[in-house]
């Protein structure tokens, strides 16, 4: 079973704040893998890889 991590805890694992993940999530980047006992979002370490690398191919291709 995969391991779920908090907001925080993503934003913390790829170095970014965690209002970018919540941005993550209000742009439909990412969508929570589950919910904790408070009904707060939970997300895979896969999924928020995906995003990050997704948000940096995009800054990229920005700055060329």
């Amino acid at each position: 079973m995969q391991t779920l991590l908090s907001g925080p805890e993503s934003a913390a694992l790829c170095g970014v704040s965690p209002v970018t993940v919540r941005n993550w999530k209000r742009r439909g980047l990412i969508t929570p893998d589950g919910l904790d006992e408070r009904g707060r979002p939970l997300y895979s370490q896969l999924t928020i890889a995906r995003a990050e690398a997704r948000t940096r191919q995009r800054a990229s291709r920005a700055a060329a």
